[in-house]
């Protein structure tokens, strides 16, 4: 009796007993968030307070609550961020130290 056969059933036996671990849909990518409330919309006169504080956690969730925004990030020096506009984010630009120099919507 040759082994290739027996060989080649245990690697198909492996490959299906794989394939029942996966998700249903396959590799699409989950939200960590739920989606946004209607109405959401930022509005950074709200934020501009901020302007000269660290970026704490309790001074960035009061500018994100403050602009009316579903989200905030914060962005520092030369960081690689995404480019598309989301009109529920607030976006806080901070220096090397980590005080945030400008608020702005997208």
């Amino acid at each position: 009796m040759s082994l290739k056969p027996l060989m080649t059933s245990a690697v198909l036996a492996g490959l299906v007993t794989l394939a029942g671990c996966t998700a249903p849909g396959g590799n699409q990518p989950t939200s960590p968030m739920p989606p946004p409330p209607p109405g959401t919309a930022c509005n950074a006169q709200g934020a501009q307070f901020a302007i000269g504080k660290t970026a704490g956690a309790s001074v960035i969730e009061e500018a994100r609550q403050r602009s009316g925004s579903y989200m905030a990030r914060v962005l520092r020096p030369n960081q690689v961020v995404t480019m598309e506009f989301n009109a529920q984010r607030l976006n806080l630009d901070v220096d090397a130290a980590g005080v945030i120099k400008k608020a702005r919507c997208g």
